[in-house]
């Protein structure tokens, strides 16, 4: 299987949910609790039996997930910290051992699949407990054991629960962050993992974060297209950057405006969103997130057109030619020959647009259908709408469907004053 067969799915989705939970959820800040407290393992791990998610919880965070218009959903499966949310045959530091002695995967897996999500895994390479992580020349026997654990886990993972969709490796760097990406392909054994996945799933989406660049970039925190035609996925928690696991106190959530302005912009670069939650200590998810959620999902209802299978559109808004993610009103999205201008800064009765170099045909909101006037000045490439509302129709992003004689293509200007003179 192709690349691009590979991910034909994911581009039409768009948009996912990422959900983090393990025992950092108990301590409520955040999943680096373990390592940037110092905490013992042994002392650690004492959260295991404390570890105690209500029966359902996977089912509540599909069910978010179908709210919010996500088509696939990804869950750490073991995090840093090392627990893991499965039953391993080579780790007792598991939910199917401690606490609620409950395969989450299984579970979530199953939830998954009969919500009609598609499933992602998380996997995290690193696991603090090993000296031989930090210092492998120091302690080349734990070295090796982590490493074998890792290639035995993820084989686990890709043979017990089904179809996997995407697996999301993370904590692939080099705790003295040297030798760049060789050495942690050396350090993990990245190409006969890959390999053994492959092998065992033959249709899975890889991201980059073993080293190997396989299927998807993931930028994590901010919106960043790669080149044409490379997938990419911008991951990005609701709140704080600094809290993907449950946070107790966390101020800075994002509003529903700027989350959805995130994911037209992923849209417009041929990317994905993965919006994250941090379940409760109990797996529950927060009213906070679940608010939030419930506003893109009414959302995509009505404008999913302008983000589901996109491609991006050369055209611009009223500002910055070239920079399609700064534009003064908004950003374009296209398949085929339509367009979707989705504008988060409403202009008022009049829209215009510069530098387009097809012919319009038709205008109408997506939303609503309603078609409005508009001039096209084929000379100038100025694109007018007029007669739209004076306040904005959607608060959040309302966008303008236009359909054009073909592809829509920027228009060239021979000379940068050429505009100057009508």
């Amino acid at each position: 299987m192709t690349g691009e067969d590979r991910l034909r799915w994911f581009n039409e989705a768009r948009f996912g949910l990422y959900v983090h939970f393990g025992l950092y959820s108990l301590l409520g800040r955040g999943e680096w609790t373990m390592y940037s407290e110092r905490i013992p393992p042994a002392e650690y791990a004492a959260l295991a039996d404390r570890f105690r998610p209500v029966p359902g919880a996977a089912r509540e965070w599909c069910e978010a997930a179908k709210l919010a218009g996500a088509k696939y959903i990804v869950l750490t499966t073991r995090h840093h910290e090392g627990f893991s949310l499965f039953d391993s045959a080579y780790s007792d530091f598991t939910s199917a051992r401690h606490g609620c002695r409950r395969d989450i995967v299984r579970e979530f897996t199953d939830a998954a699949r009969a919500a009609g999500l598609r499933v992602g895994l998380y996997y995290s390479l690193l696991d603090w407990r090993f000296p031989g992580y930090f210092e492998p020349d120091r302690y080349p026997e734990s070295q090796a054991a982590l490493v074998e654990y890792v290639h035995r886990q993820v084989r686990e993972l890709m043979t017990r629960y089904g179809t996997i969709d995407l697996l999301e490796y993370d904590g692939g760097w080099m705790h003295d962050l040297k030798g760049g990406r060789e050495r942690q392909i050396d350090f993990w054994r990245s190409r006969e993992l890959n390999a053994m996945v492959r092998e065992l799933q033959p249709g899975i989406i890889i991201n980059d974060r073993s080293g190997l660049p396989e299927d998807l970039d993931t930028p994590e925190q901010e919106v960043r297209a790669s080149r044409s035609g490379r997938g990419w996925e911008s991951c990005m928690c609701i709140g704080d950057s600094c809290c993907w696991g449950y946070t107790r106190f966390n101020p800075n959530w994002k509003t529903p405006a700027q989350l959805i302005q995130h994911l037209v912009s992923a849209a417009a670069g041929e990317g994905n969103f993965l919006l994250n939650i941090g379940p409760a200590p109990d797996g529950r998810v927060r009213g906070e997130e679940l608010d939030r959620l419930r506003v893109i999902g009414r959302w995509l209802s009505s404008n999913g057109a302008a983000v589901r299978d996109s491609r991006g559109c050369d055209l611009i808004g009223a500002s910055q030619p070239g920079q399609v993610d700064l534009n003064l009103q908004g950003c374009w999205t296209r398949r085929g020959r339509t367009a979707y201008w989705c504008v988060f800064r409403w202009p008022g009765t009049t829209a215009t647009a510069v530098r387009v170099g097809t012919r319009p045909l038709r205008v109408r909101m997506l939303a609503t259908g309603e078609e409005f006037p508009f001039e096209y000045h084929e000379l100038s490439g100025r694109f007018i709408i007029r007669g739209l509302p004076e306040l904005p129709p959607d608060g959040l992003c309302t966008v303008l469907e236009v359909e054009f004689a073909s592809e829509p293509a920027l228009k060239v200007e021979p000379s940068p004053a050429d505009w100057l003179l009508g």
